[in-house]
């Protein structure tokens, strides 16, 4: 067993859950408590590929990389990927093992569970703690039963649990009283407390309130956490908005579409933040402004993913926008609609066997979803045309998650050379599309740099997104440790 262990758990979905993990493990990390996150169970389609050529939730990734860890399968044992509104596939312990209802899965939770164990058994063996994150709220009296993801799974590893609560949405009291009461006496007996999140204001005219949720409990509060302005944290699953740019500062204008099953959201982080680059982020029903650069993003589903695009007016859209000069960039499932077919023989998608789709026809390339995921960490360097002065050879890295495999039709210049020597990728012979299976295309500040100026901007600024991330959980942690007794804390949890 650990050392100790701590649960965080939240009122709602995105209470802050994500970040105050992240920050307590780099806090611990300081104190050279060798610490490592868990996260049970995941719902999210944004994801991570392990050195080991393993799936797991993106916020996991992070929180590891602010324990100064390599991400493992073992933090994350249990993914879901919605496919459907009642549907997900089931990855499990970085593997798919299928897809299931809504239903089916609540059924699958006492098998899931073991798997969830065995991880987190693994993890308190190798490091001195294990901050594990809940998922949603506890207090969700249908999914009770069986629950491995909130209070079942703190007492199956006899852990204390803090219950975070954004005031920035309102109601925060009600929040955290009413998510007490519906627990069960044991369940309030390990709550060793309350964390209030994204705090605005004067301190002192919250304080009455403190007191009396402190009276009404009897559970302290550890700490009110700050609003972070222009906080920057990849995301768990939601789509992060783009912070608004002037307009002569601007230099690039991105386009993207947000698809219902839109997957891996932070492949754009890099450019949303970049100083020169302004990114708007379309959704159904609303108008499709001008750009210099559109990306279509990745998809959980591709073929229903590419009809709500027909529906949306996008083809019309990006035939005229190539007529006129503009770049188009596809991304893994959004590579896959700028090809010839899809074709699903296997019924991965819609459990309809033998579907298929055309594609919108920019690439010659036909794409079949076959069983096998493709799961790989990669890096290399970019292929990009010297006649036009761009980098040649700017390192690149990022990583596969795709069900797809591609065919090219005709001869096709590639985009990268990957470590192994193979050839990833297309580039148009008008150098106007890009198409590629790399997610954290744009991570890279090389390959960033490269693309920003294939994209059509000179003297772009230099923008490395990886120290950014780091500098984000440094303030991130700093802020919390100013606002909260993390020793104290690390006591509380050694004597649980």
């Amino acid at each position: 067993m650990p050392a100790f262990n701590l649960m965080i758990q939240g009122t709602t979905s995105d209470a802050g859950k994500s970040t105050l993990v992240t920050a307590l493990c780099r806090l611990f990390q300081r104190r050279g408590i060798s610490v490592a996150p868990f996260k049970p169970q995941n719902m999210a389609l944004n994801s991570a590929v392990t050195a080991d050529g393993n799936e797991i939730g993106r916020a996991q990734a992070v929180q590891a990389y602010a324990a100064g860890l390599e991400p493992h399968v073992d933090m994350n044992p249990i993914l879901l990927k919605p496919n459907t509104d009642t549907g997900a596939q089931v990855i499990i312990q970085g593997k798919a093992i299928g897809n299931m209802n809504a239903v089916g899965y609540h059924e699958y939770k006492s098998i899931a569970k073991i798997a969830a164990l065995e991880s987190y058994h693994r993890l308190a063996d190798q490091y001195q703690a294990v901050l594990i994150e809940g998922a949603g709220s506890p207090a969700e009296i249908n999914l009770r039963a069986r629950d491995i993801a909130n209070m079942g799974f703190a007492e199956a590893v006899d852990s204390p649990v803090i219950i975070i609560a954004d005031i920035d949405k309102g109601g925060v009291f009600a929040h955290l009283v009413g998510t007490l009461d519906l627990l069960s006496p044991s369940e309030q007996d390990r709550v060793i407390g309350f964390v209030i999140n994204r705090f605005r204001g004067d301190i002192s005219l919250l304080q009455s309130g403190l007191d009396w949720l402190e009276e009404r409990t009897g559970k302290p509060v550890l700490g009110v956490l700050p609003y972070l302005k222009g906080f920057h944290l990849e995301s768990e699953d939601a789509v992060a908005k783009s912070p608004e740019k002037a307009g002569l500062q601007a230099k690039l204008q991105v386009v993207i579409p947000v698809m219902p099953r839109t997957s891996n959201h932070t492949d754009w982080d890099a450019l949303r933040l970049h100083p020169d680059v302004q990114v708007t982020l379309v959704g159904a029903n609303e108008t499709i402004p001008a750009a210099d650069l559109v990306i279509l993003p990745g998809s959980k589903s591709v073929q229903s993913d590419l009809a709500f695009l027909r529906q949306e007016g996008w083809e019309g859209y990006l035939q005229k926008h190539l007529r006129y000069g503009g770049k188009v960039i596809g991304i893994c499932g959004g590579y896959q609609m700028l090809g010839e077919k899809l074709l699903d023989p296997h019924g991965l998608e819609n459990h309809e066997k033998n579907t298929e789709s055309n594609g919108f026809g920019f690439i010659p390339m036909e794409t079949v979803l076959e069983k096998d995921k493709q799961l790989k960490q990669r890096q290399g360097s970019l292929l990009l045309d010297k006649a036009n002065d761009l980098p040649a050879h700017a390192q690149l890295t990022g990583y596969e998650i795709h069900c797809g495999v591609s065919h090219f039709t005709q001869d096709r210049q590639p985009l990268a050379t990957l470590e192994n020597g193979q050839q990833e990728g297309f580039v148009s012979a008008d150098n106007a599309i890009i198409g590629t299976y790399l997610h954290g295309l744009f991570d890279h500040p090389d390959a960033l740099a490269a693309l920003i100026k294939w994209a059509g901007v000179e003297n772009a600024t230099p923008f490395d997104y990886t120290a950014l991330r780091d500098q984000e959980i440094d303030r991130l942690a700093d802020s919390t440790e100013a606002h909260m007794d993390i020793d104290r804390l690390i006591q509380q949890c050694k004597k649980h």
